[in-house]
């Protein structure tokens, strides 16, 4: 079972405005909103710190360094 926290939240007038106005469009109540609201901000926030590893091998013995060094795209003519 999850657990849920009580907390408060201050923001600004027309933002919580708009939110309430999008919880009666979708019939559901503020808190609930808010709880979604919250729970995808903390899904990104978790993807955006994961690591990020690759690993790969090198067929013609250049190292990861070296090739990163060469230019992407030739300079504007």
């Amino acid at each position: 079972m999850t657990q849920v926290k009580r907390t408060t939240v201050t923001a600004r007038r027309d933002s919580l405005a708009t939110l309430e106005n999008e919880a009666v469009r979708r019939g559901v109540s503020l808190s609930a909103l808010l709880a979604e609201a919250v729970d995808e901000k903390a899904a990104g926030i978790r993807a955006a710190r994961r690591p990020r590893v690759g690993m790969g091998r090198s067929t013609d013995g250049r190292s990861a360094r070296e090739l990163a060094s060469e230019p992407v795209a030739r300079p504007p003519s």
